[in-house]
């Protein structure tokens, strides 16, 4: 009977004990009963805070009452791209309330941004509330945490007019190429890396991860997407983050 091929253990990365998973969805139903656990986890492995995204208002809630529960976990508030035709009227008022009255919890906005992969809305609606939730960043001087699938020209354009950004950003779980990553690089954000550039065919996200300069990256796992190799196709969780950081 043939073995088992055994999972290589997970590195152990010099001062890993400043890692920080800049983006995972904690809330996420794959994580319900085991937070405690994975968050114990993720500190043997030397990975020191997570930041839980919000998506829409019920996430972004439930992120900021995980970092009030949890030391080591931050949040953020946003509302997705996929999730933007369900602002009403006082969406914006009830999330900037949200930041205001937590504000000790809350180290960005987003994720927030443009999706025309799955198109879940419609695009000028998606470019509506990426202007409005930028700019509402802006005036609560919170970074911004972006997303950009297959929308690159719509998304730099954007965020050129909406620009100077004073309190930065990050490109989260970066997609384009080295022109690109220059050119939001230049517009003052930080270029996040997924378990994505360790997949055989991560080789795009591999040329960008090794000619940035080490200060303009940043990492994250995404979770549960995006599980790293060898865990490609499993449940991604911040304790993972160290392969990721081995791979740059």
């Amino acid at each position: 009977m043939k073995k088992k091929k055994q999972k290589p253990p997970i590195p152990i990365i010099q001062n890993s004990h400043f890692l920080i998973d800049s983006h995972c969805h904690l809330d996420m139903p794959s994580y319900e009963g085991e937070l405690d656990a994975i968050l114990a986890k993720a500190k043997t492995c030397g990975v020191h805070s997570i930041i839980s995204i919000g998506i829409d208002e019920k996430s972004s809630l439930a992120a900021v009452e995980l970092a009030k529960k949890h030391s080591m976990v931050k949040a953020t508030v946003g509302v997705h791209p996929h999730d933007v035709e369900q602002i009403d009227g006082g969406t914006y008022e009830r999330l900037r309330m949200l930041i205001t009255s937590n504000r000790e919890y809350i180290v960005g906005y987003g994720e927030i941004g443009l999706d025309y992969v799955k198109k879940y809305a419609n695009p000028d609606v998606q470019k509506s509330a990426f202007r409005d939730q930028l700019e509402m960043a802006k005036e609560l001087k919170l970074p911004v945490v972006i997303h950009d699938r297959d929308a690159h020209q719509d998304t730099l354009e954007i965020l050129t007019q909406t620009g100077p950004f004073p309190n930065r950003g990050v490109m989260h779980c970066f997609s384009g190429d080295l022109i690109l990553a220059k050119k939001v690089i230049d517009l003052g954000f930080l270029i996040s890396i997924p378990g994505v550039v360790t997949f055989k065919n991560g080789r795009a996200l591999q040329d960008v991860a090794t000619h940035t300069p080490l200060d303009a990256l940043i990492l994250e796992t995404d979770g549960p997407f995006l599980a790293p190799v060898p865990w490609r196709g499993k449940r991604n969780e911040p304790c993972y983050l160290p392969y990721t950081a081995e791979k740059i």
